[in-house]
């Protein structure tokens, strides 16, 4: 008895048209007339010949009374012809599918135990699937492929695109772990009030509140540190239409960048369109929506008349700095931030201000 392991499989296989035009040759029948001997169209026997058509059991019996060639002998040839095909078919995909596994973070993804350390190439490729909630690279490409996700970006965003559908994925697993109500955009604007607040607290314990604050609104806030190929500050999209996540990848490791990259991106799920993507790479990209966006961040942050009187009375020392956002109930290395940005104060100056954030790594032993 044969088993998989022992069984000879040849290379190649002789599709059945080859053997009946070889037939129909050898006794000088025409197509057209041994379609008529068969009681089948000119169409289908053409097809056959060409491999077009499979050989059905049907047919293989009328074979078998106009040629004398037993059934079993066609649909033998034709199964063993298919089953080539497919084969083929299946190791150019399972190829395929390696040299994608290849263009993704696989060993940043097994650092942050996000997967298993694959055993070989094509384990890389289902654990990658299993990652992403996909059954194949076909689905991964449709679902998360650049051509049919509206990503919106600047023309100058710099993120690999693997890269980033990989760093998006590891935004929606985390939003699948935090439990949320229905988006009501009266609530939405609320927290977002109390998360303003939270700005003055230490960032670990202001992130835990704010997520609370969020997730009642119908909103995620994920943070998800930055893969080596993302060069973004953070993304807004629409998970479902009752559930919007807030990804921030804490880039620049300053509370200021991360408070603003939070009100820019919630000013995408305020402001602009369900079905986008939004990816912001320099929050100081040029496009319309972008300084919508900014614009719409800096007076939640600061109302712009308190900002020009601020700025006119031309004061930024510590100390002023420090009144100005105590008055404000935010963090004073926001307002630091926002003064840079507006070319008030140079970029070395009083980041004392800001809080500087880092990494912790979790043991992976």
């Amino acid at each position: 008895m044969t088993t998989p392991a022992n069984e000879y499989r040849p290379d190649y296989a002789v599709p059945p048209g080859w053997v009946l035009k070889e037939r129909l040759d050898v006794h000088g029948i025409s197509q057209a007339e041994f379609a008529r001997r068969c009681g089948r169209s000119p169409k289908l026997i053409s097809e056959i010949v060409s491999g077009k058509a499979p050989v059905d059991p049907e047919t293989a019996l009328q074979f078998e009374k106009v040629l004398g060639v037993d059934a079993g002998i066609w649909l033998g040839i034709d199964a063993d012809y298919r089953l080539h095909g497919a084969r083929e078919a299946q190791a150019r995909a399972a190829e395929n599918a390696v040299a994608w596994s290849k263009a993704l973070p696989v060993s940043e993804l097994v650092t942050r135990q996000a997967i298993e350390r694959p055993s070989s190439e094509v384990d890389a490729v289902s654990k990658l699937l299993s990652f992403f909630g996909v059954a194949s690279v076909d689905a991964w490409r449709a679902k998360y492929g650049a051509p049919n996700v509206a990503y919106r970006h600047s023309p100058s965003f710099e993120s690999d695109e693997t890269a980033l559908a990989t760093w998006l994925r590891l935004g929606e697993l985390e939003a699948e772990r935090q439990p949320c109500a229905d988006y009501d955009a009266s609530r939405f604007r609320r927290a977002l009030h109390g998360v303003r607040k939270c700005t003055r607290k230490p960032v670990p314990d202001a992130l835990k509140e704010a997520q609370a604050l969020l997730n009642g609104a119908g909103v995620v806030l994920a943070v998800v540190k930055p893969l080596r190929k993302t060069a973004l500050s953070g993304a807004a999209w629409w998970l479902t239409p009752r559930k919007a996540l807030i990804q921030l990848s804490v880039r620049h490791k300053t509370d200021d960048h991360l408070w603003f990259s939070f009100f820019h991106e919630a000013a995408h799920i305020l402001l602009h369109s369900k079905k986008d993507v939004f990816v912001d790479g320099a929050l100081t990209d040029g496009t319309d929506i972008e300084r919508e966006a900014n614009a719409w961040a800096s007076d939640f942050l600061v109302s712009r008349q308190q900002w020009k009187t601020f700025i006119a009375s031309a004061r930024f020392s510590k100390n002023a700095v420090r009144r100005f956002a105590s008055s404000q109930e935010i963090a004073p290395g926001i307002v630091v931030g926002m003064l840079q940005h507006g070319r008030h104060l140079p970029w070395s100056h009083l980041n004392d201000l800001k809080v500087r954030l880092q990494w912790v790594e979790r043991d992976t032993g």
